[in-house]
């Protein structure tokens, strides 16, 4: 099972990770750890390499190139959130600092409107996250099997 979990900043792909890794799942979050170049595209020998690893794993990440290794995945989560929801969770959020800023938040208001489609279209199912994080674990897992 290799399962590539997506969507736009903030509707909880990082938690999703967290909680998953907390029940056991092992969970690369592409942000982190080299996967992703300074052009912002996924290094796709790591991320080839990373694919090669045995047993089940969730990664999470939203890139330009992610498509071509599609083939690779045995499932497509886009987990989605409202816009207002988006808006309050970037504005509020600790850690990760991405979305605060105006031009940030336009930026991924933007991305809502143009590449969320493009991710929905492509995907296994969708996943919305206006519920607890534990939920949303669940719904995932259900689907996945």
């Amino acid at each position: 099972m290799r399962v590539l979990v997506t969507g736009m900043s903030g509707v909880g792909k990082s938690s999703l990770l967290a909680e998953l890794s907390r029940r056991g799942y092992r969970t690369v979050d592409t942000d982190y750890g080299g996967y992703t170049g300074e052009d912002g595209l996924w290094r796709e020998d790591r991320i080839a390499a990373l694919l090669s690893t045995p047993g089940p794993l969730f990664v999470s990440g939203t890139v330009s190139n992610q498509v071509r290794f599609y083939p690779r995945f045995t499932d497509v989560v886009l987990l989605s959130a409202p816009r207002e929801v988006l808006i309050e969770r970037l504005t509020t959020r600790s850690g990760y600092p991405y979305g605060k800023h105006p031009d940030e938040l336009a930026e991924t208001l933007g991305y809502l409107d143009e590449v969320e489609p493009l991710l929905r279209s492509s995907a296994t199912f969708e996943v919305v996250t206006t519920v607890s994080v534990a939920e949303v674990a669940d719904a995932v897992l259900r689907q996945v099997g």
